[in-house]
């Protein structure tokens, strides 16, 4: 490893060989402001085209500034980073970057989490100096859960980056030069038309408001002032330990309680949890493993519980269509039960039953308003919110979150167990599926259903789990880009697994495109991640199976697991479509 020493601002430091300026002036804790720079999955994947060129500083024996996002270091360079000349131009380049940018900040959806409204804050830029022409284009709000903005776009190129080398979609690109570049699909198609898989992560590393999520706050609030209809809400695993950092409150801090108090405040007319789904989606899954292992079926069997992922499968892997699990999704499984199973308790027609789901991610939306997801022309869920919407909510409400005292969730779908929270993080609904299919298969009690080995934060997890006298050979992964890698070796024979599972997110739902921003940052994700384990290990009940509400639904209303019902019910199927 070969060493380089180079001052910075005075300070001398040595660093690896081929370090950024921008890498080694962080570990002297210098800021450098940046825009289009982003480092993503654990710094793996670094966006750094040095198009925007906030970044440039001073380098002693060179003519130009230099970007430092992508200026490698060298031997005894002396770099300022806060010369008058590299300020000077900074603030240029911002001042640039706002004459062409529209000036609506007060209506933004990005207001407050705007990274080129916080540069130009810091910078002390309050006019426009720079006047003229200002791009003008047409508004993309196809989709039912990204609209795109490109007024707002600065070409930075994040979203290019993730849509390409994280997420490996490809729907985004480069398009145009000079003035008329912008990031778009092929085509300038609109979203729906392309092969998004609508997992959000674009969304979630736009520095402005260029890429935003379709809002639908003001249809919960029309629904929720409709006398003649009954509302009720449930909220995903993921959205416990994160919701609490849109109010200051330390990320990874659970806030199940306040969140249940909150939802009575807003007015919903009962508040359930998405978690007591997740705990039947494990019903159908176990058995549907338990079927193929024991009819010879199709292996390895993949969970469906991910909409951004089906997407992506239908798209780019449809010759694999018979090896997902054909359950619905949590949120589809509670939407068809409370359509049925509880409208009839409470006595209400289904269509006059308005289902609103919490969820982190923005494929929900999606994944709500598909035609196989409803019954008699009746929609599963209606309404599909993000974290971030539900705090918009909130914070119109005037509620002070922080302060309220815990409540429960209602019953009957309100009860979980450990096994249903986990599903919150990436290999969560795996450990979910064993801690159940074991127990079936052996008729022996599970002692240590901690299954660790298929935990953290890794792109891709292998494991072995010993189940009788067979050999469960599982996998998961997280983000687009390791599952491709993930099928792409299943297609080719390549890969002997029964059981995997698969999250369009990197980490699974806690960094899905709906939760509060983060731009990737590592160690809030472990926090979270760290909460959905804690919340699991507080419950009593934490296998799927021995939750009481869930065995009162199959004596009641559905019958066996897997049965003619359940299967009516709470299983869909699956097709292929066009990509790009």
């Amino acid at each position: 490893m070969s060493l380089v020493n180079l001052t910075i601002n005075g300070k001398e430091i040595e660093v690896e060989q081929g370090t950024t300026i921008l890498e080694a002036a962080k570990k002297l804790n210098i800021n450098i402001p940046t825009l289009c720079h982003l480092n993503l999955q654990d710094n793996k994947t670094v966006n750094h085209p040095g198009s925007c060129r906030v970044c440039v500083v001073e380098i002693e024996g060179r003519k130009n500034l230099a970007p430092a996002c992508c200026t490698p270091v060298s031997k005894d360079m002396i770099v300022k980073t806060n010369s008058i000349r590299a300020v000077k131009a900074r603030r240029t380049i911002v001042e640039l970057l706002l004459s062409d940018h529209p000036q609506d900040c007060l209506l933004c959806k990005k207001s407050t989490n705007c990274d080129l409204q916080k540069l130009a804050v810091d910078l002390g830029i309050f006019e426009i100096k720079y006047k003229g022409d200002m791009s003008t284009y047409h508004i993309d709000d196809s989709s039912f859960s990204i609209i795109r903005d490109l007024d707002k776009c600065v070409l930075c190129r994040r979203c290019e980056t993730m849509c390409n080398e994280v997420q490996t979609v490809g729907t985004l690109s480069a398009v145009g030069r000079g003035f008329e570049t912008v990031v778009s699909p092929a085509f300038g198609l609109p979203m729906l038309k392309t092969n998004c898989t609508f997992c959000g992560q674009c969304v979630s590393v736009c520095p402005t408001g260029a890429l935003i999520e379709v809002n639908n706050v003001s249809k919960v609030w029309d629904a929720l002032n409709d006398k003649s209809k009954t509302v009720i809400v449930q909220t995903a695993p993921a959205v416990r330990a994160a919701l609490g950092e849109a109010f200051g409150m330390e990320p990874g801090t659970l806030v199940t309680g306040k969140m249940a108090a909150v939802l009575k405040s807003l007015g919903f007319h009962k508040v359930f949890d998405t978690d007591f789904a997740a705990d039947l989606t494990i019903m159908e899954e176990a058995s549907e493993f338990i079927y193929r292992l024991e009819q010879g079926g199709r292996f390895p069997m993949l969970t469906s519980c991910c909409p951004a992922w089906i997407n992506f499968m239908e798209q780019n892997f449809s010759d694999l269509l018979d090896v997902p699990s054909t359950c619905k999704s949590p949120q589809q499984m509670f939407g068809a039960i409370a359509k049925t199973y509880l409208a009839d308790k409470m006595k209400i027609k289904p269509e006059n039953l308005i289902v609103v789901s919490v969820m982190p991610c923005l494929a929900k939306k999606y994944e709500a308003a598909r035609p196989e997801m409803s019954r008699n022309g009746v929609q599963d869920v209606d309404i599909v919110i993000s974290t971030r919407e539900l705090a918009q909510m909130i914070k119109e409400a005037g509620i002070d979150f922080v302060s309220l005292q815990d409540e429960s969730f209602e019953n009957p779908l309100g009860e979980s167990t450990g096994a249903g929270v986990i599903f919150g993080t990436s290999g969560g609904v795996m450990e979910a599926a064993l801690r159940t299919a074991y127990e079936w298969l052996t008729n022996e009690t599970l002692e240590n259903i901690e299954f660790k080995e298929i935990r953290g934060l890794q792109g891709i997890k292998e494991a072995s789990v010993k189940i009788k006298d067979l050999n469960i050979n599982v996998a998961i992964a997280n983000g687009l880009g390791n599952a491709r890698k993930l099928l792409q070796s299943i297609r080719e024979g390549k890969a002997n697994y029964h059981l995997i599972e698969i999250m369009a997110c990197p980490g699974g739902c806690i960094d899905g495109g709906g939760q509060p921003y983060i731009h990737g940052n590592t160690e809030i994700l472990q926090k979270r991640m760290n909460a959905i384990y804690r919340e699991d290990e507080n419950k009593v009940l934490r296998k799927s199976h021995e939750n009481p509400y869930i065995k009162s639904l199959y004596d009641e209303f559905l019958g066996k697991p897997y049965g003619k019902k359940a299967h009516e019910l709470l299983h869909t199927h699956y097709s292929k479509k066009s990509s790009l």
